[in-house]
Protein backbone atom coordinates (compact mmCIF):
# COMPACT_ATOMS: atom_id res chain seq x y z
CA UNK A 1 0.00 0.00 0.00
CA UNK A 2 1.09 3.36 -0.31
CA UNK A 3 3.45 5.86 1.93
CA UNK A 4 1.12 8.06 3.98
CA UNK A 5 2.12 10.85 6.24
CA UNK A 6 -0.37 12.05 9.27
CA UNK A 7 -1.94 14.46 7.36
CA UNK A 8 -3.09 11.12 5.10
CA UNK A 9 -4.13 9.30 7.56
CA UNK A 10 -6.29 12.68 8.95
CA UNK A 11 -7.54 12.71 5.74
CA UNK A 12 -9.20 8.76 5.99
CA UNK A 13 -10.75 9.67 9.40
CA UNK A 14 -12.45 12.28 7.96
CA UNK A 15 -13.74 10.38 5.23
CA UNK A 16 -14.69 7.39 7.69
CA UNK A 17 -16.69 10.41 9.78
CA UNK A 18 -18.75 10.83 7.03
CA UNK A 19 -19.19 7.09 6.57
CA UNK A 20 -20.19 6.53 9.90
CA UNK A 21 -22.75 9.57 9.36
CA UNK A 22 -24.45 8.41 6.72
CA UNK A 23 -24.61 4.75 8.32
CA UNK A 24 -26.67 6.46 10.75
CA UNK A 25 -29.39 6.90 7.86
CA UNK A 26 -31.75 4.22 6.86
CA UNK A 27 -31.59 4.18 3.31
CA UNK A 28 -28.14 5.89 3.34
CA UNK A 29 -25.08 3.48 2.89
CA UNK A 30 -21.54 4.38 4.16
CA UNK A 31 -20.33 2.53 0.91
CA UNK A 32 -21.18 5.19 -1.05
CA UNK A 33 -18.97 7.56 0.70
CA UNK A 34 -16.03 5.54 0.53
CA UNK A 35 -16.45 5.05 -3.03
CA UNK A 36 -16.76 8.79 -3.97
CA UNK A 37 -14.07 10.00 -1.31
CA UNK A 38 -11.77 7.23 -3.75
CA UNK A 39 -10.92 4.53 -0.77
CA UNK A 40 -13.19 2.03 -1.75
CA UNK A 41 -11.80 -0.59 -2.97
CA UNK A 42 -8.42 -0.33 -0.93
CA UNK A 43 -10.49 -0.95 1.77
CA UNK A 44 -12.00 -4.22 0.02
CA UNK A 45 -8.52 -5.19 -0.55
CA UNK A 46 -7.32 -4.29 2.79
CA UNK A 47 -10.66 -6.81 4.47
CA UNK A 48 -9.44 -9.32 1.64
CA UNK A 49 -5.60 -9.52 3.58
CA UNK A 50 -7.47 -10.98 6.74
CA UNK A 51 -6.66 -14.26 5.97
CA UNK A 52 -4.58 -17.39 6.97
CA UNK A 53 -1.32 -16.06 5.06
CA UNK A 54 -1.87 -12.71 7.15
CA UNK A 55 -1.07 -15.20 10.44
CA UNK A 56 1.47 -16.85 8.98
CA UNK A 57 3.18 -13.33 7.98
CA UNK A 58 2.43 -12.64 12.02
CA UNK A 59 4.18 -15.74 13.42
CA UNK A 60 6.59 -15.91 11.06
CA UNK A 61 7.85 -12.11 10.89
CA UNK A 62 6.35 -10.66 13.76
CA UNK A 63 3.84 -7.86 14.31
CA UNK A 64 5.22 -5.01 12.27
CA UNK A 65 5.44 -7.52 9.33
CA UNK A 66 1.50 -8.69 9.69
CA UNK A 67 0.37 -5.05 10.50
CA UNK A 68 1.60 -3.35 7.10
CA UNK A 69 0.64 -6.66 4.86
CA UNK A 70 -3.32 -5.86 6.96
CA UNK A 71 -2.33 -2.18 5.75
CA UNK A 72 -3.68 -1.36 9.60
CA UNK A 73 -2.93 2.42 9.69
CA UNK A 74 -5.56 3.15 7.04
CA UNK A 75 -8.20 0.61 8.76
CA UNK A 76 -7.61 2.15 12.00
CA UNK A 77 -7.99 5.84 10.30
CA UNK A 78 -10.95 5.26 8.79
CA UNK A 79 -12.83 3.02 11.67
CA UNK A 80 -11.37 5.25 14.35
CA UNK A 81 -13.33 8.14 11.95
CA UNK A 82 -16.43 5.80 11.56
CA UNK A 83 -16.58 5.46 15.31
CA UNK A 84 -16.28 9.41 16.76
CA UNK A 85 -18.67 9.94 13.52
CA UNK A 86 -21.17 7.27 15.20
CA UNK A 87 -20.99 7.96 18.82
CA UNK A 88 -20.92 12.07 18.24
CA UNK A 89 -23.26 12.69 15.35
CA UNK A 90 -25.72 9.81 16.16
CA UNK A 91 -28.16 11.99 18.39
CA UNK A 92 -27.77 15.23 15.89
CA UNK A 93 -28.52 13.05 12.67
CA UNK A 94 -31.75 11.26 14.90
CA UNK A 95 -33.02 14.61 15.95
CA UNK A 96 -32.44 16.22 12.65
CA UNK A 97 -34.91 12.83 11.24
CA UNK A 98 -37.10 13.72 13.93
CA UNK A 99 -37.09 17.18 13.56
CA UNK A 100 -36.10 18.54 10.78
CA UNK A 101 -37.09 15.28 7.94
CA UNK A 102 -37.76 17.54 4.99
CA UNK A 103 -33.85 19.30 5.52
CA UNK A 104 -31.72 15.88 6.31
CA UNK A 105 -33.55 13.71 3.67
CA UNK A 106 -33.44 16.18 1.16
CA UNK A 107 -29.77 16.99 1.89
CA UNK A 108 -28.54 13.00 1.79
CA UNK A 109 -31.00 13.19 -1.67
CA UNK A 110 -29.05 15.81 -3.42
CA UNK A 111 -26.11 13.43 -1.72
CA UNK A 112 -27.12 9.94 -3.37
CA UNK A 113 -27.77 12.19 -7.15
CA UNK A 114 -23.83 13.30 -7.01
CA UNK A 115 -23.11 10.18 -5.93
CA UNK A 116 -24.84 8.06 -9.25
CA UNK A 117 -22.88 10.72 -11.45
CA UNK A 118 -19.86 10.35 -9.87
CA UNK A 119 -20.04 6.35 -9.90
CA UNK A 120 -21.69 6.06 -12.89
CA UNK A 121 -19.10 8.04 -14.78
CA UNK A 122 -16.40 5.64 -13.62
CA UNK A 123 -17.97 2.84 -15.99
CA UNK A 124 -16.04 3.34 -19.05
CA UNK A 125 -18.48 1.73 -21.47
CA UNK A 126 -22.00 1.59 -21.68
CA UNK A 127 -23.31 -1.82 -23.12
CA UNK A 128 -26.34 -3.51 -23.11
CA UNK A 129 -24.94 -5.77 -20.31
CA UNK A 130 -23.78 -2.89 -18.14
CA UNK A 131 -27.19 -1.25 -18.54
CA UNK A 132 -29.10 -4.49 -17.21
CA UNK A 133 -26.94 -4.65 -14.75
CA UNK A 134 -27.99 -1.02 -13.89
CA UNK A 135 -31.45 -1.90 -13.99
CA UNK A 136 -30.88 -4.77 -11.85
CA UNK A 137 -29.22 -2.71 -9.01
CA UNK A 138 -31.60 -0.44 -9.34
CA UNK A 139 -34.47 -3.07 -9.07
CA UNK A 140 -33.29 -4.78 -6.11
CA UNK A 141 -32.32 -1.67 -3.93
CA UNK A 142 -35.96 -0.36 -4.85
CA UNK A 143 -37.92 -3.71 -3.98
CA UNK A 144 -35.28 -4.01 -0.44
CA UNK A 145 -36.77 -0.64 0.36
CA UNK A 146 -40.61 -1.33 0.05
CA UNK A 147 -40.19 -4.07 1.80
CA UNK A 148 -42.30 -3.98 5.04
CA UNK A 149 -39.94 -4.29 8.91
CA UNK A 150 -40.49 -8.02 9.66
CA UNK A 151 -41.08 -8.40 13.54
CA UNK A 152 -38.11 -9.40 15.68
CA UNK A 153 -36.62 -12.94 15.21
CA UNK A 154 -34.42 -13.95 17.83
CA UNK A 155 -33.17 -17.85 16.73
CA UNK A 156 -29.47 -17.78 16.77
CA UNK A 157 -28.85 -19.08 12.95
CA UNK A 158 -31.01 -16.28 12.07
CA UNK A 159 -29.06 -13.87 14.05
CA UNK A 160 -26.02 -14.98 12.31
CA UNK A 161 -27.56 -14.36 9.35
CA UNK A 162 -28.73 -11.33 10.05
CA UNK A 163 -25.15 -10.03 11.03
CA UNK A 164 -24.13 -11.13 7.81
CA UNK A 165 -26.57 -9.28 5.19
CA UNK A 166 -25.92 -6.09 7.75
CA UNK A 167 -22.38 -6.05 6.74
CA UNK A 168 -22.78 -7.02 3.23
CA UNK A 169 -25.05 -3.89 2.76
CA UNK A 170 -22.94 -2.02 4.93
CA UNK A 171 -19.92 -1.67 2.55
CA UNK A 172 -22.11 -1.79 -0.42
CA UNK A 173 -23.32 1.66 -2.06
CA UNK A 174 -26.96 1.86 -1.14
CA UNK A 175 -28.63 0.86 1.57
CA UNK A 176 -27.63 0.93 4.88
CA UNK A 177 -27.25 -2.15 7.29
CA UNK A 178 -29.31 -1.06 9.89
CA UNK A 179 -32.02 -1.04 7.61
CA UNK A 180 -31.34 -4.47 6.70
CA UNK A 181 -32.31 -5.48 10.24
CA UNK A 182 -34.80 -3.45 10.66
CA UNK A 183 -36.31 -5.31 6.99
CA UNK A 184 -34.85 -9.07 8.36
CA UNK A 185 -36.77 -7.95 11.76
CA UNK A 186 -33.44 -8.46 13.94
CA UNK A 187 -32.84 -4.83 14.91
CA UNK A 188 -35.16 -4.89 18.14
CA UNK A 189 -33.26 -8.37 19.43
CA UNK A 190 -29.61 -6.88 18.48
CA UNK A 191 -30.27 -3.53 20.13
CA UNK A 192 -31.87 -4.90 23.38
CA UNK A 193 -29.18 -7.75 23.70
CA UNK A 194 -26.69 -4.68 23.38
CA UNK A 195 -28.71 -2.76 25.98
CA UNK A 196 -28.40 -6.06 28.08
CA UNK A 197 -24.94 -6.92 27.40
CA UNK A 198 -26.59 -10.50 26.10
CA UNK A 199 -22.92 -11.89 25.23
CA UNK A 200 -24.35 -15.19 23.55
CA UNK A 201 -26.50 -12.84 20.52
CA UNK A 202 -24.08 -10.08 20.67
CA UNK A 203 -21.14 -12.95 19.54
CA UNK A 204 -22.99 -14.97 17.25
CA UNK A 205 -24.13 -11.73 15.34
CA UNK A 206 -20.56 -10.52 15.56
CA UNK A 207 -19.35 -13.42 14.26
CA UNK A 208 -21.90 -13.07 11.30
CA UNK A 209 -20.89 -10.20 10.86
CA UNK A 210 -17.35 -11.22 10.43
CA UNK A 211 -18.14 -13.86 8.15
CA UNK A 212 -20.16 -11.57 5.79
CA UNK A 213 -17.74 -9.17 5.71
CA UNK A 214 -14.56 -11.54 4.76
CA UNK A 215 -16.42 -13.60 2.31
CA UNK A 216 -18.55 -10.65 0.72
CA UNK A 217 -15.19 -8.40 0.60
CA UNK A 218 -13.74 -11.81 -1.35
CA UNK A 219 -16.15 -11.66 -4.13
CA UNK A 220 -16.34 -7.36 -4.54
CA UNK A 221 -12.54 -7.88 -5.15
CA UNK A 222 -13.23 -10.69 -7.58
CA UNK A 223 -15.72 -8.64 -9.46
CA UNK A 224 -13.72 -5.30 -9.50
CA UNK A 225 -10.63 -7.54 -10.59
CA UNK A 226 -13.04 -9.58 -13.39
CA UNK A 227 -15.97 -7.37 -14.24
CA UNK A 228 -15.12 -3.85 -13.51
CA UNK A 229 -17.63 -2.28 -15.93
CA UNK A 230 -20.19 -4.62 -14.81
CA UNK A 231 -19.64 -3.90 -10.98
CA UNK A 232 -19.71 -0.82 -11.41
CA UNK A 233 -22.84 -0.61 -13.12
CA UNK A 234 -24.66 -2.94 -10.55
CA UNK A 235 -23.51 -0.09 -7.97
CA UNK A 236 -24.89 2.49 -9.31
CA UNK A 237 -28.41 0.51 -9.79
CA UNK A 238 -28.30 0.27 -6.00
CA UNK A 239 -27.67 3.83 -5.61
CA UNK A 240 -30.52 4.62 -7.96
CA UNK A 241 -32.81 2.52 -6.18
CA UNK A 242 -31.83 3.64 -2.48
CA UNK A 243 -33.58 7.04 -3.78
CA UNK A 244 -37.19 6.11 -2.90
CA UNK A 245 -36.00 5.45 0.88
CA UNK A 246 -34.59 9.09 1.11
CA UNK A 247 -37.21 10.98 -1.09
CA UNK A 248 -38.18 13.62 1.05
CA UNK A 249 -41.52 14.72 0.95
CA UNK A 250 -43.51 11.50 2.70
CA UNK A 251 -47.31 10.53 3.55
CA UNK A 252 -47.07 8.22 7.01
CA UNK A 253 -49.43 5.50 6.68
CA UNK A 254 -48.75 3.59 9.46
CA UNK A 255 -46.28 3.24 12.27
CA UNK A 256 -44.59 0.24 14.29
CA UNK A 257 -42.62 0.42 17.26
CA UNK A 258 -39.38 -2.19 17.43
CA UNK A 259 -37.95 -2.12 21.18
CA UNK A 260 -37.34 1.21 21.42
CA UNK A 261 -37.06 2.37 17.36
CA UNK A 262 -40.73 3.74 15.64
CA UNK A 263 -40.70 2.68 12.79
CA UNK A 264 -42.63 4.15 9.96
CA UNK A 265 -44.43 2.87 7.11
CA UNK A 266 -45.20 6.09 4.43
CA UNK A 267 -45.35 6.89 0.74
CA UNK A 268 -43.56 9.08 -1.16
CA UNK A 269 -45.80 11.99 -2.67
CA UNK A 270 -45.11 15.04 -4.54
CA UNK A 271 -43.82 18.11 -1.92
CA UNK A 272 -46.88 20.24 -4.10
CA UNK A 273 -49.30 17.35 -2.15
CA UNK A 274 -47.19 17.21 1.06
CA UNK A 275 -49.73 17.49 3.61
CA UNK A 276 -48.06 20.47 6.03
CA UNK A 277 -45.13 23.45 4.78
CA UNK A 278 -43.29 21.46 2.25
CA UNK A 279 -40.21 24.32 2.67
CA UNK A 280 -39.37 23.69 -0.84
CA UNK A 281 -36.54 26.80 -0.93
CA UNK A 282 -34.58 25.25 2.28
CA UNK A 283 -34.93 21.17 0.44
CA UNK A 284 -33.68 22.38 -2.49
CA UNK A 285 -30.30 24.52 -0.66
CA UNK A 286 -29.73 21.70 1.39
CA UNK A 287 -30.16 19.22 -1.53
CA UNK A 288 -27.79 21.41 -3.38
CA UNK A 289 -25.57 21.36 -0.72
CA UNK A 290 -25.82 17.54 -0.27
CA UNK A 291 -24.55 17.37 -4.01
CA UNK A 292 -21.29 19.92 -3.65
CA UNK A 293 -20.45 18.15 -0.63
CA UNK A 294 -19.60 14.90 -3.00
CA UNK A 295 -18.14 16.66 -5.37
CA UNK A 296 -15.67 18.16 -2.52
CA UNK A 297 -15.28 14.50 -1.59
CA UNK A 298 -14.32 13.26 -5.14
CA UNK A 299 -11.92 16.28 -6.09
CA UNK A 300 -10.00 15.69 -2.60
CA UNK A 301 -9.73 12.09 -3.97
CA UNK A 302 -8.59 12.62 -6.91
CA UNK A 303 -5.47 15.12 -5.67
CA UNK A 304 -4.63 12.08 -3.54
Amino acid sequence: MENRNFLDYTFITLKGMAMGAADVVPGVSGGTIAFISGIYEELISSINNVDISLFKELKENGLKAAWSKLNGNFLLALFVGIGISVLSLAKLVSWLLENKPILIWSFFFGLVIASILLVGKEVQKWDAKTLIALVLGAGIAYYITILPPSESADSLPYLFLSGALAICAMILPGISGAFILVLLGSYKTIIDAVHNLDLKIISVVGVGAIFGLLSFAKLLKWMFNHQKNLTLALLTGFIVGSLNKIWPWKRILDTKTIGKKIITIDENVSPFNFDGDNKIMIAIIAALVGFLVIFVLERTASKK
